[in-house]
């Protein structure tokens, strides 16, 4: 199976301006494995290293046929350790690669930097800063394999980011259903989302903010995916602030209403 690239913006970047660190050259990879793990790990730092060892244990007790993406864009000049950090444990490791690019954009950029060099035949995002457990990944494969779906993810009944968070989650979700009736689906922009090969070579990811996971789920309901979901708890984190702030909530909702009458984002 080839993986098909995607055209998407943050491809084509000037070789003076990031730098793109693989352990291992694609075109030497000889078996497609069945699934690629893409780990966003963008200012995470040194507690990315005990996330990445969990992950990898997991993965080699229950699906050893494996790759890690991870992805450590950052911002010039922003004094973020993580670049250096994953190009460090892939370098060591025949199946991590690591993505340090400069950033375009935010999650979505990030997101779509580390799917267009993906091999496997499933794709697998998760947030590298712990909130959610990286079990969840091998739970939601198990699901997506087991019911012969498309696309699985998760759905946070437990959270532990507080009654801001909380409520915008609760309100966006809801809106979010009104406008885009049909998928009976909770918690949109949960992780980790899991989706097969073919039905992400059918998509076409425009956005490179915090709008990408709505923008998945839009297109699977749009392409008529099979999807399902699986419980799982939010955890609290301290060592850093949310990335969540009034702006990005602004962005989502602007795109949800530019999504449903444009059929594209804004951002």
């Amino acid at each position: 199976m080839v993986a098909t690239q995607k055209n998407y913006e943050c491809q084509t970047i000037p070789s003076t301006e990031a730098s793109f660190f693989l352990s291992r050259n694609l075109k030497e990879k000889e078996v497609t494995p069945r699934i690629s793990v893409i780990i966003l790990a963008y200012r995470s730092g040194e507690s990315i290293r005990d996330f990445i060892k969990s992950m990898v244990q997991s993965l080699e007790k229950n699906e050893p046929d494996w790759e890690i993406i991870l992805v450590g864009n950052y911002f010039a000049g922003d004094g973020d350790p993580t670049p250096g950090i994953v190009s460090e444990i892939a370098q060591n490791h025949p199946r991590i690669r690591a993505v340090t690019r400069i950033k375009k954009g935010m999650m979505g950029w990030d997101m779509k930097s580390g799917m267009e060099v993906a091999t496997g035949r499933t794709i697998a995002v998760i947030d590298g800063d712990g909130q959610m457990p990286f079990e969840n990944v091998i739970d939601v494969y198990k699901k997506l394999r087991d019911e012969d779906l498309h696309l699985a993810k998760t759905f946070r009944t437990t959270r532990g980011d507080g009654l801001y968070r909380k409520t915008i989650s609760l309100v966006y979700n809801l809106i979010f259903n009104i406008l885009f009736p049909g998928l009976n689906l909770r918690d949109i922009n949960s992780k980790p989302k899991i989706i097969t090969r073919e039905a992400y070579d059918r998509m076409e990811l425009k956005s490179n903010g915090w709008f990408i996971d709505a923008e998945i789920m839009i297109q699977a309901l749009r392409m008529n995916l099979k999807t399902g979901e699986i419980a799982t708890v939010f955890h609290r984190i301290d060592y850093r602030p949310s990335f969540i702030k009034l702006n990005s909530v602004w962005e989502f909702f602007v795109n949800l209403l530019w999504y449903r009458f444009f059929n594209k984002p804004k951002t």
